[in-house]
């Protein structure tokens, strides 16, 4: 009679094979979030392509004037609904809030507070037929992520308010959106978008700022 020579695993196999499994998990998990964050920054800078060009419309149907300084008057309210459709592009990938298309929207990018008000309801003019004109529009940010205070990514704006961000404030996120807090994306004047480093001097300091010697477009980022 031939013998049944099947038998199931020992406790020694299978923890032979629990800790290879975990091995091989802990090493492809890094790549994981890796990949995960680059689909997070690459929705994040196509976000605010598509409010560039909603500005640029409205900017272009307004005489070249930076939207309204009116304190009633929200940007967001006037992008949307006529130039963007949808409350979830204001919603950066990096903001984990509910998602909603009413007034507790989340919004998650600020316009440039530095925009300079023009007799109290308009704002700083691109081509200087109201007034002050950006002296470098392809270095000039227009909108970023507007990160609450604290040390994890978070964000606390909503169409209640309109939402900006300037170049050093106190309290302020301790880091960027990504690439371990070490970058942040943000749209500039003349429509184009580039991923940008966190400058940590002097505490914590919102992209490249007037101080930094590294920059030569600088003293143009965040004063028109």
């Amino acid at each position: 009679m031939q013998k049944n020579l099947s038998r199931g695993f020992t406790l020694i196999e299978l923890f032979i094979v629990m800790t290879i499994i975990f091995i091989l998990a802990s090493l492809a998990y890094p790549f994981y979030t890796t990949t995960q964050e680059r689909a997070r920054a690459t929705q994040d800078m196509s976000n605010l392509r598509q409010i560039g060009l909603a500005a640029q419309m409205y900017f272009n149907d307004n005489d070249g004037v930076i939207f309204s300084s009116d304190p009633t008057v929200t940007w967001m309210s006037l992008l949307k609904p006529k130039y963007i459709p949808a409350w979830k592009i204001f919603q950066s990938p990096f903001d984990r809030r509910a998602a909603a298309e009413d007034n507790t929207a989340p919004i998650s990018y600020g316009l440039n507070g530095n925009n300079k008000p023009l007799g109290g309801t308009n704002g700083t003019s691109i081509a200087g037929l109201a007034g002050e004109k950006v002296t470098n529009p392809s270095a000039f940010i227009l909108f970023a992520p507007a990160q609450a205070p604290g040390p994890t990514v978070s964000f606390s704006g909503t169409p209640a308010a309109a939402v900006t961000v300037y170049k050093d404030v106190s309290p302020a996120a301790t880091g960027g959106t990504h690439s371990v807090r070490k970058r942040i994306n943000a749209l500039f004047l003349d429509s184009h978008s580039e991923s940008m480093p966190w400058n940590p001097s002097a505490g914590p300091r919102f992209i490249n700022d007037s101080i930094d010697p590294t920059d030569p477009d600088a003293k143009y980022r965040w004063d028109p």
